[in-house]
């Protein structure tokens, strides 16, 4: 998949994980297991989870762990892929 069609595809993905106050610990497992079955993940950074860094750094940080990579970062909202 070339980089504008993720890029379409990234448009139209509904957030289906959120990083709350719990952090990104919280959400790793099913952050791995949404990118088992799909090509794309939206995950929203939540307010409580950002505590002082930053969304890109956040967004590393999390696809560090499972193994992926950022393709893009809007405001509080990162998508990943394998």
């Amino acid at each position: 998949m070339d980089r504008q069609e993720r890029k379409r595809k990234a448009h139209d993905l509904d957030v289906t994980v959120w990083v709350g106050k719990s952090g990104i610990d919280a959400v790793v497992d099913e952050l791995n297991d949404q990118l088992a079955d799909r090509e794309l993940v939206k995950v929203k950074f939540l307010r409580a989870a950002r505590a002082g860094s930053s969304t890109e750094e956040q967004a590393a940080d999390l696809a560090d762990r499972v193994n992926a990579t950022v393709f893009d970062t809007r405001g509080h909202t990162a998508v990943m892929y394998r």
